[in-house]
């Protein structure tokens, strides 16, 4: 911006030292001495969203979560293009399971049963709280369906919604109060 006021001041100048007169240098001084021209500053670039585990491990909440994600050997997956829809159940929702649930799902030899609960907590796409009508339906990646309500609040298999629509990098979180298991076989 300097430079400019510079280039300005600079043709003015030449402007009128080639003009009839000093009226018209006189003249070109008040110009000039008008307003100072402010300096332009730059903005910070915004911060980048995170994805859908980053997201998760910085929230108290969700760290039962992002161990079952890890012992899964899912945080991979869940770092992908997307975009994921994540239903996550907060640490409380993990510690209501029965005595010594997630304990045992956590066993390297009950993997396939942790990762078939933790997949039916996802959906493909973008499902925001505003898509989400009574009674629908929505494919898990687990391959088993789970019923949307909305009557006295937005719940997912019964689990109630406590925070929704949190934006990630690749896809949406719900925070939910349960643990929603997949249906027998």
């Amino acid at each position: 911006m300097k430079k400019l006021s510079y280039l300005v001041l600079s043709a003015l100048v030449f402007t009128f030292a080639c003009g009839s007169g000093g009226k018209e240098t006189a003249e070109a001084e008040e110009v000039v001495e008008t307003e100072p021209v402010e300096e332009v500053v730059e903005a910070e670039p915004l911060e980048e969203t995170k994805d859908i585990v980053a997201l998760a491990a910085e929230t108290d909440i969700l760290s039962t979560l992002v161990a079952a994600v890890q012992a899964g050997e899912l945080v991979e997956t869940l770092q992908g293009e997307g975009p994921f829809t994540v239903f996550a159940p907060t640490n409380e929702a993990f510690a209501a399971l029965p005595e010594g649930t997630l304990d045992n799902l956590l066993l390297p030899e009950n993997k396939d049963q942790l990762v078939a609960i933790l997949t039916y907590h996802v959906v493909a796409g973008k499902v925001m709280s505003t898509d989400l009508t009574d009674g629908m339906t929505a494919a898990t990646v687990n391959g088993a369906e789970v019923t949307i309500t909305t009557v006295d609040g937005a719940k997912v298999n019964g689990a109630g919604v406590v925070s929704a629509d949190i934006e990630a990098s690749n896809g949406i979180v719900h925070v939910i109060d349960a643990v929603i298991l997949p249906p027998s076989e």
